[in-house]
């Protein structure tokens, strides 16, 4: 009883810690952190000592795991020069300068324990710089190569601490290192890619949700275990599987499936996190008591600790800039067509804040080593020091640089086009399919998918202070379902139904109400945007007309002459007549294209900016 009290303690104070930052717009793993190190103090609460066992097997693989199947395997190849350079190359430069400061530091330390710790503080832990850079609105490049970094980092880190580990203890060859960490990468990889082949046919033949969730929950674990029992990189093994399940997900699961496993992962991996920094405060009080104990001057202790925290901050700095301009010399970014500026540079290394796995790490290094109450705190500054100085800086620095958020505009369009020409291929199959549609189907088919197609492009924007139809459907239909809802509610207080008949009944008002758009944007967020962006096919009706000063007070036409009202309007760019969209009831700037075959429209909304060509469904 006691120890479950204290786990479900743990669990409502992570929820409530969690919930009050967010409502106060604070970084919730700086918040849980401090809330942790109070605790610590507090008297009652018990000492949680954070073992590496609980983190390296309990915590991570699920972590992993769940950052994996969410991370685009295409965004990671697109990346993987800079993400082997920081997960890799990155760990190894940081090992090395901060065992040999830690050697110059500490008299009579072992180069075994200075490098040990190097390694240890070496991997930057992703969660709070993403976590962070989602909510400011951090450029995705940036936030996919911190991913991937994530993701690999502490591979290359534990690989070498175990390699400084053995050898203190006189167990490992110099020449012996490379092979090593060879062994333990394409061990892993081949591991993570055999559990890959071997879960990916079973789900093929697993359409019961609930099954298929009960596997991805073994996956992690058992990849891991067995990574490790054959002496590979159990990290390497899981982020592999991990990718490759996520990636091939949509052709081996059902949609029942996909989306079940998404949001169990989704709060696995926010309880997780966010546990974590809370137990990473709570380590706060025994590791400096064990300092005190030790006999190191404590002016000594505080000018290893500072100097080891500055050290993780400046390596990272001269690495990334190393690896920009003599390794990498990025080329242009595949969506915005821009090479990215220094300031992306600077905000890749200034986000190299340490987490759990940093902490864990340390309490491999074994009890009997030099110094060792003196390398557990110089974990835990630097976990702590990088989290709070670089996590609260971060957003000041974003916005001084002027790093540019991900667009809605941009993204609107991007969802509207993709959306079009997917309908595109599912009218193609619709005209291939053999069937007697006595019953008026095909219709309804096209009405429901233009229905769909009609909400994305009205995101871009309507006319000022109209309701478009998809937000006065919404809003209406959720109304009824609320009705709907208080009805069924009634009947089965009535007892008169089975309680299967009114669960089955509600569950499908709960999915419909789900597929509902009820992300109401403002238009405020939704900005124009001066650069071009270029989605889907390319043609070379777009290049042959360019955007123009659309006119000025745009009326349609022939809705005037009809007595009927538009939502927004399109603009020829080939004889400049002015139509309603395809949300308004006539859709005029369709019927223009279909009558006379101009190819390209521009939207002639003052809060629009973009293109569209009828005949290859791409947008610019």
């Amino acid at each position: 009883m006691e120890i479950a009290f204290e786990l479900v303690t743990l669990a409502i104070v992570v929820l409530a810690g969690t919930a009050l930052a967010e409502r106060v717009r604070f970084p919730a793993p700086l918040g849980l952190i401090v809330v942790g190190v109070v605790a610590s103090y507090v008297p009652g609460v018990p000492t949680v000592h954070l073992s590496a066992d609980v983190v390296l097997l309990g915590l991570l693989p699920p972590l992993l795991y769940a950052a994996a199947i969410q991370t685009s395997l295409v965004d990671f190849n697109a990346n993987r020069r800079p993400i082997l350079l920081l997960s890799v190359g990155l760990v190894i430069f940081t090992t090395v300068g901060v065992g040999v400061l830690v050697h110059a530091l500490l008299p009579g330390i072992d180069w075994w324990a200075a490098l040990a710790i190097g390694a240890v503080v070496a991997p930057p832990d992703a969660v709070a710089a993403t976590a962070i850079g989602r909510r400011i609105g951090l450029p995705r490049r940036i936030v996919t190569i911190l991913e991937g970094e994530s993701l690999l980092n502490d591979a290359t880190a534990l690989v070498a601490l175990r390699t400084a580990i053995a050898a203190g203890a006189g167990g490992v060859e110099t020449w012996s290192v490379g092979t090593d960490f060879l062994v333990a990468s394409i061990g892993g990889a081949a591991i993570g890619f055999a559990v890959f082949l071997l879960i990916a046919p079973m789900r093929r033949h697993v359409t019961d949700p609930i099954l298929d969730t009960a596997i991805s929950f073994v996956v992690p674990f058992a990849t891991y275990i067995i990574s490790e029992e054959v002496h590979s990189s159990g990290v390497v093994s899981v982020v592999v599987a991990g990718l490759l399940l996520g990636h091939k997900a949509p052709v081996i699961q059902t949609a029942q499936s996909r989306i079940a496993e998404r949001i169990n992962w989704r709060t696995i991996a926010f309880f997780l996190e966010n546990t974590v920094f809370l137990l990473i405060g709570l380590q706060a009080r025994w590791i400096l008591q064990g300092v005190r104990d030790g006999g190191t001057p404590a002016g000594r202790v505080v000018l290893v600790c500072g100097l080891t925290l500055l050290a993780c901050v400046v390596l990272r700095l001269v690495w990334v800039f190393f690896a920009r301009y003599l390794l990498v010399r990025p080329g242009p970014d595949p969506i915005t067509g821009q090479v990215p500026p220094a300031s992306f540079t600077f905000l890749l290394g200034w986000a190299g804040m340490r987490g759990v796995v940093t902490l864990a790490a340390a309490f491999v290094i074994p009890a009997d080593a030099p110094y060792r109450e003196v390398l557990l705190l110089i974990a835990f500054t630097v976990v702590a020091g990088t989290l709070f100085i670089q996590g609260l800086s971060l957003p000041w620095l974003a916005r001084r640089l002027r790093v540019p958020a991900p667009d809605p505009l941009e993204d609107a369009l991007a969802r509207a086009t993709v959306l079009q020409q997917a309908s595109k291929a599912g009218f193609k199959k619709l005209h291939e399919l053999e069937y007697d549609d006595r019953h008026g189907v095909f219709a309804l088919l096209k009405q429901r998918i233009e229905q769909r197609n009609f909400a994305a492009w009205e995101r871009l924007g309507t006319v000022a202070d109209q309701e478009a139809p998809s937000e006065l459907y919404t809003r209406v239909r959720l109304e009824m379902i609320a009705a709907e809802r208080q009805r069924v509610l009634d009947i089965r207080k009535s007892g008169t139904v089975a309680s299967e008949v009114v669960s089955d009944v509600l569950a499908m008002l709960d999915v419909e109400e789900s597929m509902l758009d009820i992300s109401q944007d403002s238009r405020e967020e939704i900005r124009v945007t001066a650069a071009q962006r270029r989605t889907g096919v390319s043609c070379a009706d777009l290049d042959s007309f360019p955007a123009i000063e659309t006119v000025a007070e745009p009326e349609c036409g022939d809705c005037l002459r009809e007595g009927t009202a538009w939502v927004a309007l399109r603009q020829c760019l080939e004889c400049g007549n002015i139509g309603c969209c395809d949300s308004s009831p006539r859709r005029h700037a369709t019927a223009h294209f279909h009558e006379y075959q101009h190819p390209v429209i521009e939207s002639a909304e003052p809060a629009e900016d973009w293109r569209w060509c009828y005949i290859h469904h791409a947008t610019a």
